[in-house]
């Protein structure tokens, strides 16, 4: 079964974490639903990262994405709810942290493929936090 998709020009918010609907409803209201397709599927409770990317694998090239958004655990618990992105596509695996705050520009950027996903993670913080360019 391939990864659900996202509407147009929004980008998958994939909710790993199932322990507190509170997180979840304050981290969706956090969140620019203009930028985000949201799932709430427990199917994907506690689900990991080579799991993702062997579902994304086995599905049909049209079918694939780029890259998506967890709400994990971690997403969850702290109230800042930091999503954790991950690249599925130019080096599947690889993940940063990205603040609501900063999860339209990185969404709208990615979504255009008017930006790369390193030219994000390269600029993440040693938290592996994006926070905007330069002085961010």
């Amino acid at each position: 079964m391939a990864l659900p998709q996202p509407r147009d020009l929004t980008s998958l918010v994939l909710r790993t974490d199932f322990t507190d609907d509170a997180a979840w409803d304050a981290l969706r209201a956090a969140l620019d639903e203009d930028h985000a397709t949201f799932v709430s599927d427990p199917r994907f409770a506690d689900v990991s990262i080579p799991a993702l990317m062997a579902e994304d694998n086995a599905a049909a090239e049209d079918e694939q994405l780029t890259y998506l958004f967890l709400a994990d655990a971690t997403a969850l618990a702290d109230p800042r709810h930091p999503l954790l992105a991950l690249d599925l596509w130019d080096e599947p695996g690889r993940t940063f942290r990205v603040p609501p705050a900063w999860f339209p520009d990185v969404s709208a950027n990615l979504s255009i493929a008017n930006m790369d996903f390193e030219d994000f993670a390269d600029c993440a913080d040693a938290t592996g936090t994006f926070r905007g360019f330069g002085d961010g």
